[in-house]
This record gives C-alpha cells, structure tokens and sequence, in this order.
C-alpha cells in the first residue's frame, strides 16, 4: 500500500467514525450525548483513554520529546515513539484531532534527530542502545507518512525513513537479525521484533524495502522457536523460550504476512495461551507482553480476542493511576501508559500498522 492509500485509509476510518457519531443524533431514540464505540470499547473504557492521552498531552517536553523517568535511563527516541503511536491510534494525525500538536512536535523532534549521514533516530547521549529507539521512531515516523498532508514536510518524511530502512538493513545480523547497535553484528529477539514491525510499517507506507531483509528476519525468529512452541532470547542463546518474545514474534509475522496455517505460528499462539495471562506477571515484562500479544489477539480476531480484550479493559483500568498514566514493567510511566493506551485502542483501528 502506497502513501497515498495508507492516507486515504485513515481519511475514511475518521470520516465513518465522524458520519456514526452525527448519525447518532438522528437515530430513533438516541440522542447526541450517546456515542458509538467500536465493538469491546465501552463508555468507562473510553474515558481511561481520554484520562490517559490527556496525561500523555501533557507531559509532553518543550521539545516535543517524551522521556523516561525509571531506572532504565531516559531513551527519548523509544519514548517519543511509543508515545506518538498512542497519540495517533487515538485518531489524531500532524494536522487533525485533538492532539495534532503533539504528534507534530514528536514528529519534528524524532526528525531532528534522525542522523543524515548513519540514518539512525536516536539520541546519542541518552540512548545506550539505538536500536530500539530507531525501531519505535522508524514504526510511529511511518505510520504519520501517509497521514501528512504538506507535500514538503512528506518528502523531508520520506528522506529520513528511506534513510532509516537503509541503516535496518546494513544493521542486520549474518544469521538475519538485530541487536542493540547497529554496527554490533549480533542479533536477539527483542530488538529483532522491533525492526521488523517497523519495516513493516515502512512498507505499508509506500517506502521501498528490501523483501530480502524481512524474509531473513522472519526466517531468523523461525528458527528460534523451541520444540514447545516458544521462542528463545537469541539464535545462539539455546534453552528455554520467553512468552514476551514469542508473543512478540507471533505479532510481527502476522505484520509480515505469515499466518495460523503456517505450523510455526499456530504453535507459538498456543504456547503463548499457556503461559500468558493478564492479570498476572507471570513474563517479568508484563506491558511489553502485551503489547505484542493484544496485537496478535486481534488480528486473530474472533471469540479468543473478545474474551481477552474484555479482561485487558478491566485490569488496565484498575492499573490506572489517578493522574491518567499506567507504570509499566518499573521502566515508567511513559512506558506504562504509551503501551496501556495502544492495547486499549486497538479496536478503533485508526493505525494502518494494528489493522487486520
């Protein structure tokens, strides 16, 4: 799918939703006060996000960064990232809905520091391993491509992601993934995942990429499936598998087109049902679990999604802080509340990257 179309998807999306919300009023019996909520959002649903994005709004820096307060250093690029993909999954773009603003300045930030020589989005100083800002900056960068709609700040998109897709792919691994620099030749899962879903988005924006490059990493996450289903730390690592990652590899190659008939996957999803649960930490990385599985869940769809989904809704509203934030794996509350706001949001479907 080119720009243009990724656009135009989303153009429809908001004008569907717009043309429900105003038909409301005119329906037998209802009244302009009683919005209409995809299936599984309900109204106390609803105002966990708004509470959430409004905290999100607000906690934004000057610069249009977001940054990490927890013991695991600040990574502003990976922040902004995964804050601005909880900004525009709410609807919003760099030029319309509630918090365009936002999404424009984390925008302009991210751009800022996107290296025009290496490629790599990330923030030297803080940022000990780049990679995974650069995925999350690559991921939320592409998916406002097609959203933007100035010609001129599109091409200055376009020169940065192409760059970015470039840096992907001179970063990846012999054995066909990624680790936390990209000029270490080694691989490991986490980071891998992180590059594929952004390739992915890349390509869903009109943004040439390597076919190559996704195959080998998709082959690589392949190969580090376990007999059980699971999927281990690294290639090389041996042992057991983690339910984070294979959540997360389960995700990211429906991203890339591979499916339920595939054996692989089929064993991976029912791994991860034995051992993933949502009220209970059972991984050691609870929100990034989830983060990943929720996506894979709804995709999937059907009665497997709509009895998870409704067990998420309920633990993140309990989770919820009385500021609007979630603090998520003790990374913090950037963290927390960027991935809470992704799951919760699913359903509205606003993110070309989360559709089925």
């Amino acid at each position: 799918m080119n720009a243009a179309a990724v656009r135009f998807a989303a153009l429809v999306v908001r004008a569907i939703a717009a043309i429900a919300t105003a038909a409301v009023g005119s329906g037998a019996g209802l009244t302009a006060q009683e919005p209409i909520y995809p299936p599984g959002i309900t109204q106390p649903t609803q105002e966990a996000i708004e509470r959430g994005l409004e905290w999100l709004a607000r906690t934004q820096a000057s610069d249009g960064s977001w940054r990490n307060a927890g013991g695991y250093g600040s990574y502003p690029a990976a922040m902004t990232g995964l804050a601005g993909m909880a900004l525009i999954a709410s609807g919003s773009t760099p030029t319309r809905g509630k918090h365009y603003d936002n999404v424009r300045r984390a925008v302009a930030y991210l751009r800022k520091h996107a290296d025009g020589t290496t490629g790599v989005i990330s923030v030297a100083a803080e940022e000990g391993r780049s990679m995974y800002g650069h995925g999350f900056a690559t991921l939320f960068l592409a998916s406002v491509y097609g959203m933007e709609e100035d010609a001129r700040e599109q091409e200055r998109l376009k020169r940065v992601l192409d760059k970015a897709v470039q840096l992907i792919a001179q970063a990846q691994s012999a054995a066909g993934g990624w680790i936390y620099q990209p000029d270490s030749g080694g691989d490991e899962g986490s980071v891998t995942v992180t590059q594929i879903q952004a390739l992915r988005a890349c390509r869903m924006a009109g943004i040439v990429v390597d076919r190559r490059t996704v195959d080998r990493a998709v082959d690589y996450v392949k190969r580090c499936q376990n007999a059980d289903g699971s999927i281990r730390y690294s290639l090389g690592s041996g042992g057991e598998g983690r339910p984070a990652i294979t959540a997360a590899g389960v995700a990211v190659l429906y991203n890339a087109g591979v499916y339920d008939d595939q054996p692989f996957v089929d064993k991976a999803v029912q791994y991860c049902k034995k051992q993933i649960q949502i009220t209970v930490d059972n991984t050691g990385h609870h929100y990034y679990t989830h983060l990943y599985w929720s996506q894979a869940l709804y995709q999937r769809g059907g009665d497997d999604w709509s009895a998870y989904f409704a067990k998420a809704t309920e633990y993140l509203r309990k989770q919820q802080r009385k500021d609007g934030s979630w603090e998520g794996d003790g990374v913090g509350a950037v963290y927390g509340t960027a991935i809470a706001l992704t799951i919760l949001q699913l359903p509205w479907a606003y993110v070309p990257i989360y559709q089925r």
